[in-house]
Order: structure tokens, then sequence, then C-alpha cells
């Protein structure tokens, strides 16, 4: 299992502009995503597939 809080750390402070979750972790993935207190500053974007590419923005979505 991969360690997603780092993953979403690296995005949040910039070192990496983009994250592709494959469809088969997205679950695992999600349940430590839902529980980041900036949880609306990471917009994922489905691709063909079902595999999902994370941002971090800013501003949070609304």
């Amino acid at each position: 299992m991969a360690d997603y809080q780092a993953i979403l750390d690296q995005l949040r402070n910039g070192e990496v502009k983009s994250i592709l979750i494959k469809k088969s972790d997205f679950l695992h993935f999600r349940e430590h995503l839902v529980k980041d207190p900036q949880f609306k500053h990471f917009r994922g974007v489905a691709k063909q597939g079902g595999d999902v590419e994370y941002t971090f923005l800013e501003n949070p979505r609304s």
C-alpha cells in the first residue's frame, strides 16, 4: 500500500504538479483524501479507464 499522506503532502507543497491514482487504488486513496483538512483544495479529474488525476488548488473549490 502506498503512503497516501506523503503523496498528498507532496502535491500540497508543490513538489509535484499532479498525481495519477489508478482505478484499483482509488478507494484506498479517497479514505485519506476526505480526512485531509484541505480536502476542498484537491481537484480530481477522471480519465478514461477509471484513473483520476489530482491537482492542488490555491483557492478551495466550492
